[in-house]
């Protein structure tokens, strides 16, 4: 046996909430037969919003775990890439070191 129906159930508070709704916008001179048609129209809508809902809901799910979850299938070896950070100095800070180095080796020598 199956564990859900392929009907969906509508519950005790869907209906009354339909009913409720419906009763709030009856127009004067409308019969009950139009109110209850108007009560099942919103009732099949609030349906239909909840299963798009829950529909919207597994998808995300599924991403979430998806996401989390990377798969690891023989197929694809997973391959670690390792980056190599290369400092590239100016070479004006060294030269203008050198250049003063020197001339105060010369101005002590020739002092």
């Amino acid at each position: 046996m199956a564990k859900h129906s392929k009907r969906h159930h509508i519950s005790d508070a869907i209906q009354d909430e339909a009913m409720k709704i419906a009763r709030g916008t009856q127009r004067p001179g409308q019969t009950k037969q139009q109110t209850k048609l108007i009560a099942q129209g919103i009732k099949k809508g609030i349906e239909l919003y909840k299963k798009r809902e829950s529909a919207k809901a597994r998808e995300q799910d599924k991403k979430l775990k998806k996401a989390n979850h990377p798969s690891e299938s023989p197929d694809e070896p997973i391959t670690k890439v390792r980056e190599k950070v290369v400092y590239k100095q100016h070479w004006l800070p060294w030269v203008l070191l050198i250049i003063s180095w020197l001339v105060m080796a010369g101005y002590i020598y020739a002092g």
